[in-house]
């Protein structure tokens, strides 16, 4: 289990983020269309995946909007925000926003947030997922982790950007 914190109070997640030079896991989410995304979809690709608690709470709009735009300059990279909130919220946000260059995608129904060891296992946010960075390169290694230590915090999208060598 990892710790982070909210607003100073600190909460333990679920597990860790998969190790750097690992085999990412697979998983499974839900599109804005109800349709389902996989990481196996984007063999050959890179994918970064923003992960966080709401697309509903300032940070994590604010992490959608900036991955948003730094992922349009972006060669053979997707970038998948990843969250509980359900495909209609998540449709709702990017489309009054007009982002169109990230992925949005469901983990409602999925285990993707314990197998990423991103679940909130305590605190007023159980069950939401820890914010976090995970890149995965074209043969789907790890290449790049952080899990942001304070949930009210962005990810650090500079050390992002680096690992992709932008």
């Amino acid at each position: 289990m990892a710790t982070v914190t909210l607003k100073g109070n600190p909460f333990k997640t679920s597990g860790e983020l998969p190790a750097k030079g690992n085999k990412a896991p697979e998983f499974t989410l839900v599109k804005t269309d109800l349709s389902e995304v996989s990481l196996s979809d984007f063999k050959g690709q890179r994918v970064v995946l923003n992960i966080f608690p709401s697309v509903d709470t300032p940070t994590c709009a604010q992490s959608v909007r900036a991955f948003n735009e730094k992922a349009s300059s972006l060669e053979n990279t997707v970038v998948l925000c990843v969250s509980q909130d359900l495909p209609f919220a998540l449709a709702r946000f990017c489309g009054a926003e007009g982002l169109d260059q990230v992925i949005p995608a469901s983990a409602f129904r999925s285990s993707f947030s314990e197998d990423y060891g991103v679940r909130m296992a305590e605190g007023p946010l159980t069950g939401l997922n820890a914010r976090s960075v995970v890149i995965v390169d074209e043969q789907g290694q790890v290449i790049y982790t952080q899990l942001v230590g304070e949930v009210a915090d962005e990810p650090d999208y500079d050390a992002a950007m680096s690992a992709l060598g932008a």
